[in-house]
């Protein structure tokens, strides 16, 4: 598995901490910014970490700004792009279970670094169920497919 990381400011100290745990559990990660307190824009670092895994470069990415919400928006336009932003160990869960999320969204400033620590071993662990859940991923490929030909 290759991820790939990216934070703004707000997140740069959590997305440090949860890079040595990605190099614990031996995941070969990227860091693609920011590196660090000073103010910058999440898009500028968010969307360059998600263009390398809706082209297949990263198998999944972790991505870190104050609320989540931002990173959330920005991740989510890409195409072949599941970004969840989860606040506990039960949302981490299922999305990965029931919407094969590929992104995880932290938000730095709503949680403290035990429960985003739980959350990332949570997600990265999870596998997706499949079954029903597969007619659920398609219909977000077809919408993905329709709005790529409409070029919107």
């Amino acid at each position: 598995m290759k991820v790939v990381l990216a934070s703004d400011h707000r997140g740069y100290p959590l997305k440090s901490h949860l890079k040595k745990i990605l190099d614990e559990m031996k995941i070969e990660s990227l860091d693609a910014g920011t590196f660090s307190t000073e103010s910058v824009d999440y898009p500028d670092f968010g969307a360059p970490a998600a263009e390398k895994i809706s082209k297949g470069e990263y198998d999944r990415g972790i991505f870190i700004c104050g609320s989540g919400i931002g990173m959330s928006i920005v991740a989510n336009k890409f195409p072949r792009i599941r970004a969840a932003l989860c606040h506990d160990v039960y949302t981490a869960r299922m999305s990965r279970e029931h919407n094969d999320s590929n992104v995880l969204i932290l938000g730095a400033d709503v949680i403290i670094q035990e429960v985003a620590e739980k959350i990332l071993r949570i997600w990265l662990e999870t596998e997706f169920q499949g079954g029903r859940h597969n007619r659920r991923i398609e219909k977000i490929r077809q919408i993905e497919s329709r709005l790529n030909v409409c070029g919107k």
